[in-house]
């Protein structure tokens, strides 16, 4: 009687290796890396989606106003990022008056046309925050002080600014800070 012996290291082999070649254990190590990647991120997404701003932060990131029914001439205050806002309609003359001061003669020199966007020269918006100490000024609502220059008034140390919130006098050494905004139609978007 003949015995046969066989070796049981290549029928292993040959049993572990797919009729497309492709071995069993291959199989399981791109499984195992995986479900290894896949529990990485079901980990780490609750770590950076912490870090991402909250609700009421996005909800005060932009502020959107109906400016339309702001007169000629009528200032309004708003909040932005719980800061004061001033948003003015020019009159002809103010818009005059800012355009007839040189440049030269300011602190901070900007004209007009650097202070509003095109096509809506006529509306003013500048956060309403002195750039001396960062008091709120007068001057945007009705019967209140605008100083000597026709624009906004801090009596806390007399800073006076011009119709295009432009300094002139005072201990404040810059403008009024105009935020980014855009206006569409009679909709102005602060932020």
């Amino acid at each position: 009687m003949a015995t046969t012996t066989s070796n049981p290291e290549a029928s292993v082999a040959a049993d572990a290796v797919g009729e497309d070649g492709v071995r069993r254990r291959d199989f399981i190590e791109i499984a195992a890396v995986s479900a290894a990647g896949i529990g990485g991120l079901i980990m780490v997404y609750p770590l950076v989606s912490q870090m991402a701003p909250s609700a009421d932060v996005l909800a005060e990131s932009t502020t959107e106003l109906d400016i339309g029914s702001i007169e000629t001439g009528q200032a309004i205050k708003a909040v932005f990022r719980k800061q004061p806002v001033f948003i003015r309609r020019l009159t002809p003359e103010e818009i005059a008056a800012a355009d007839a001061v040189s440049t030269d003669s300011l602190r901070d020199p900007q004209t007009l046309a650097e202070r509003t966007q095109e096509g809506h020269e006529d509306v003013l918006v500048v956060m309403g925050v002195c750039t001396h100490l960062g008091c709120v000024p007068l001057g945007a609502a009705e019967g209140e002080d605008k100083g000597e220059f026709g624009g906004y008034f801090c009596p806390c140390h007399g800073s006076h600014y011009d119709t295009a919130a432009r300094i002139r006098k005072g201990p404040a050494p810059t403008n009024l800070a105009v935020p980014e905004y855009t206006i569409t139609d009679t909709t102005l978007v602060i932020g």
